[in-house]
């Protein structure tokens, strides 16, 4: 089964491209949807999986309202109010939204610091 997840923009997709695994498809509404651009999305999309990261600001929830029409089983993954859109969003707290939406096996864990003696 295949697993998409929709975001808003360009700079959304790449920052979700470090952490997640290239199996993962990441598509963009690019800020805007309309019916061919929907239509389109569904046919990419088929049968899979599909998760909505969306901005937490007026123009993303509004997105998120119409992708919630048209993908009635998407499962919903939230950034929180005060950062900059998922392009804001630390990676550590969009790791924890990706988790609990059950993705734990697609994330691409970040190196951990090396523990320096003193």
């Amino acid at each position: 089964m295949s697993i998409t997840i929709i975001v808003e923009g360009k700079n959304d997709r790449s920052r979700l491209r470090r952490i997640l695994a290239p199996e993962v498809d990441i598509q963009c509404t690019f800020g805007t949807l309309n019916t061919l651009k929907l239509e389109t999305l569904r046919r990419k999309i088929g049968d899979g999986e599909v998760y909505l990261y969306m901005d937490n600001d007026s123009s993303g929830k509004k997105i998120r309202g119409i992708l919630r029409d048209a993908f009635p089983d998407a499962i919903h993954i939230y950034t929180r109010k005060g950062y900059a859109g998922v392009e804001g969003t630390p990676d550590e707290y969009s790791i924890t939204q990706l988790e609990k939406a059950g993705l734990e096996e697609f994330i691409i864990y970040p190196e951990p610091l090396p523990y320096l003696e003193s």
